[in-house]
């Protein structure tokens, strides 16, 4: 701990002054905070910082005055200096001038209240690292914030800003989140960010995105859904790992806009207008995931279908919702061949799974082992046979009748990533599951699962879950053991209820579906869940939060629901 400071902002009567006995903040905490060094004022109703937490590092504290003695169990002069502040949740309408005072922040979090502006003085907190300005009402940010040269994470999401300047000099920005503002443009001085990785713009009024863009070396995630734009510039950011552009108006995808892509695995441009993909795309090795969902993909031209299916061939991806599905294509490349030869289907990885029992091309190539749409009530060790030594990454066994899971998948164990078991008659997991270390994706949908096993913990690299219509009646208790998940869809069940505390621990959970269900009432704690980018809860009996807020979005609803925490 830091001896008790006597620097220059102690005036001549501090050894006199008292700390108010009306103040709104506890004595008790002002003096804990003196020696953790952290200050939680949240959810307090404040409408203005007391003095004294200002001056919590300079004024001489209470106890002071009660024993001088330099023998005392109680040592107040050695404190240690405030570095984390957290103001969230209160109504606060303005920031004092004097918060230049606790120069020795790191962490200074005021979402949630109601500034329109920010002291200039801000800028000399010069040790700050984290700053949390979400859901207030900011128009501008202050010039001194540019001074900020050490500020790692910037929040302003949720707030009125036309536009962002004085940024240029935060060299060392690793995020910035923007999002649900008012911005029309982003200034070309962005790109002097050189360390950023996460930039967030998402909910705007972009109508184009600067060039400069693309001198962004360190960027990593590019979110600018629910935007104005109608194309995309060059990012030749050979780091970008996703580029999430849905809920925009573009209609063309050029093959500059992809070809420096070479990290990209994930690519979002869902609801566009979208008619066509260059050839190009094919180059993108490193694709996981392509959201083409309500695009007007169908009027694509076959050459692009070609290069598609064959890119499938190379490269197992998974490809949201293009409309007719893969089976269509692979009945359109059929109808091209010519006629002659044998009538039986060659069985390799154009073959439908209706026409080949099994597809050792598939196994080969794809990684992909599939036995889906046979209807049987269990799966054939012939099926298990023809992998050998094959190393299989993908399972789907969906739209049969088995009413256990074929035992015989565990010896898929070491590789398995991507299981697919929907549309069964499955009443349990087994506790092997837990086996399956690389798994990243399971889809259990359309089944009669009422639980799930305490062993599927240890599923560290799970990312989502699939659990819809089953016979779920509580929230499956070790999905808030498993921290990895980005993806938990358990609509159309009977689950009852949550608990906000333990999802809260899932930071990584972005997509929450518990539409259909009956849960009676949604904790406002779940508001404090703020990794959530798509929440779904219709279709359940609770009364609040009401039609109206469900319809205007994740981000509505949060903010609702944070506003309902008893304080």
């Amino acid at each position: 701990m830091s001896r008790f400071k006597r620097g220059a902002h102690v005036d001549s009567r501090a050894g006199f002054r008292q700390e108010k006995e009306d103040c709104p903040v506890p004595y008790g905490l002002l003096k804990a905070a003196r020696k953790s060094g952290q200050l939680n004022l949240s959810g307090r109703g404040l409408t203005e910082v007391p003095q004294s937490v200002w001056r919590l590092n300079t004024d001489t504290p209470q106890e002071a005055q009660q024993n001088l003695s330099f023998g005392a169990a109680d040592r107040w002069w050695e404190q240690t200096d405030l570095t984390k502040l957290l103001l969230s949740s209160n109504k606060l309408q303005s920031l004092s001038e004097d918060v230049k005072l606790l120069s020795a922040l790191v962490v200074l979090d005021i979402h949630d209240n109601q500034l329109s502006s920010l002291p200039d003085s801000i800028g000399d907190l010069e040790q700050l690292q984290k700053l949390i300005l979400s859901l207030n009402k900011l128009t501008e940010l202050p010039s001194g914030l540019w001074r900020l040269t050490n500020l790692r994470y910037l929040v302003l999401t949720s707030n009125k800003l036309l536009t962002f300047q004085h940024l240029a000099n935060l060299t060392n920005l690793v995020k910035l989140n923007l999002s649900c503002n008012k911005l029309k443009s982003l200034p070309p001085a962005i790109s002097q960010m050189k360390n950023l990785r996460m930039l967030d713009c998402s909910r705007n009024q972009l109508e184009s995105i600067p060039p400069v863009l693309a001198q962004m070396e360190s960027l990593e995630q590019l979110y600018l859904r629910h935007n104005k734009l109608h194309f995309l510039p060059e990012l030749p950011c050979s780091t970008l790992k996703e580029l999430h552009c849905g809920n925009n108006q573009i209609e063309i995808l050029k093959a500059d806009h992809l070809k420096h892509l070479s990290a990209l695995s994930f690519l979002e441009l869902r609801d566009n207008k979208v008619k066509s993909l260059p050839e190009e795309i094919t180059l993108l090795q490193g694709l996981e995931r392509l959201d083409l969902t309500n695009n007007d993909i169908s009027r694509a031209f076959p050459v692009f279908i070609l290069f598609l299916v064959i890119w499938i061939r190379k490269s197992y991806i998974t490809i949201y919702s293009m409309q007719k599905g893969t089976v269509e294509l692979l009945k359109y490349l059929r109808s091209r061949q010519p006629d002659g030869g044998s009538k039986e289907e060659p069985k390799t990885a154009m073959t439908l799974p209706s026409q080949a029992k099994i597809n050792v091309h598939a196994i080969k190539t794809l990684k992909t082992l599939d036995y889906s749409e046979k209807h049987e009530a269990s799966i054939p060790d012939e099926v298990f046979d023809a992998v050998d030594d094959s190393p299989v990454a993908n399972v789907n066994f969906s739209k049969n009748q088995l009413t256990a899971v074929p035992s015989r998948i565990l010896q898929l164990k070491d590789t398995l990533a991507d299981i697919n078991l929907g549309f069964n008659k499955l009443t349990s997991i087994p506790v092997d599951f837990s086996m399956f270390k690389q798994l990243v994706h399971i889809d259990l949908r359309n089944n009669l699962l009422i639980s799930l096993p305490m062993q599927l913990e240890g599923l560290t690299k799970l990312r989502s879950v699939i659990l819809s219509f089953n016979r779920f009646k509580s929230f499956p208790e070790v999905l808030y053991r498993i921290s990895s998940l980005e993806t938990i869809l358990i609509s159309n069940n009977q689950v009852g209820g949550i608990d906000p505390v333990q999802m809260k621990t899932l930071n990584n959970l972005s997509t929450l579906d518990l539409s259909n269900n009956d849960i009676m009432q949604v904790p406002p704690e779940l508001g404090n869940c703020t990794s959530l980018r798509a929440l779904m809860l219709d279709g359940n009996p609770f009364r609040n939060p009401r039609a109206a807020i469900l319809s205007k979005g994740t981000d509505a609803v949060l903010e609702y629901l944070r506003s309902r925490i008893p304080t």
